[in-house]
């Protein structure tokens, strides 16, 4: 019996040794909770099975435990990126936190939409004022039953319609000697050569402003695209600056980016619109002012066939 006894207590200690081979550094924690528990039970249960917490498991496996430090090195870049972001990513923000060239390129197409808006207000009251003139002075050239009689009605005023009728009253008074040795076909050509030109002058002076919305409408869009390639390099190398991908550290710079093509949109499209609609509306101008031409025409043929009845009457 007693060398049953001594073998068993060797077994029991060759088991001992065994687990602790197997898990050199238990977990204190499940340790204690074992000490603490008072179920009274051996230490040989203790020493077989290994802790079921992480530790142990980690260390029943052979590994050795996660350093301490670890979670801290972790968090380490979140701790780097943190001052990169801005505080206000409101429109203003944005532009405050953006790249020099960046603001340059945004401040340029805020310029540029400024032009566009003022060059629209400028150009429709100018249009405006132009139409309502060319109409009364179309309406005195109709009802006129000479071209003596509209120049009266006129008067001398600066605006086209009234320049033709002067035009083609100075133009005949200048052929009234030459009126009575030659035909008024001469007269004729005069005449409607000097109220093309007065007519296309006047459509020039009214399409002045109007190549600024052209260049505008053409060009915002790629000053924007460029504003935006410029501040995705920048974001870019912030982000590998920061050594991490984190959104909120890529988010902030490209949004910046992004602002300038959306403000080279906001110059452009309100640009190509008033061009467009400034086009059909010089052309609707240009064709008040050609059936006033036309009208001044019709005035200076009524006149010389005037001109022609006495002489014939006179000849018979």
């Amino acid at each position: 019996m007693r060398s049953i006894a001594i073998l068993a207590w060797a077994m029991l200690g060759l088991m001992t040794a065994v687990a602790m081979a197997q898990d050199p550094a238990p977990d204190p924690a499940v340790n204690n909770a074992a000490a603490g528990s008072g179920t009274g039970q051996g230490t040989s249960t203790d020493l077989a099975f290994p802790s079921a917490s992480p530790a142990g498991m980690n260390a029943a496996q052979g590994n050795e435990p996660e350093p301490a430090g670890h979670a801290k090195d972790t968090a380490a870049p979140e701790e780097i990126a943190t001052p990169l972001l801005p505080h206000n990513l409101s429109p203003w923000g944005m532009f405050m936190n953006a790249d020099i060239v960046v603001k340059a390129v945004m401040i340029g197409l805020a310029f540029a939409s400024l032009v566009t808006w003022t060059v629209w207000l400028v150009k429709t009251l100018e249009l405006f004022v132009a139409r309502m003139r060319a109409y009364r002075a179309m309406g005195t050239i109709v009802q006129a039953r000479s071209l003596q009689n509209a120049s009266a009605a006129l008067g001398s005023g600066k605006n086209a319609a009234s320049l033709l009728v002067q035009a083609a009253r100075q133009e005949v008074d200048l052929s009234a000697e030459a009126l009575d040795h030659a035909g008024g076909e001469g007269l004729k050509e005069r005449v409607a050569s000097r109220l093309s030109r007065i007519e296309a002058q006047a459509a020039r002076r009214m399409t002045r402003g109007t190549g600024l919305l052209a260049t505008i409408g053409s060009t915002a869009p790629f000053v924007g695209l460029f504003g935006t390639v410029w501040g995705i390099m920048n974001a870019f190398i912030g982000i590998s600056e920061a050594q991490t991908t984190n959104l909120a550290v890529v988010a902030p710079g490209i949004a910046e980016a992004l602002l300038a093509t959306a403000l080279g949109l906001v110059a452009a499209i309100p640009a190509v619109v008033i061009y467009n609609v400034f086009a059909r509306a010089i052309a609707g101008y240009r064709q008040v002012l050609a059936d006033a031409a036309a009208g001044v025409e019709r005035l200076v043929s009524r006149d010389l066939d005037y001109r022609a009845v006495p002489a014939r009457v006179a000849a018979g």
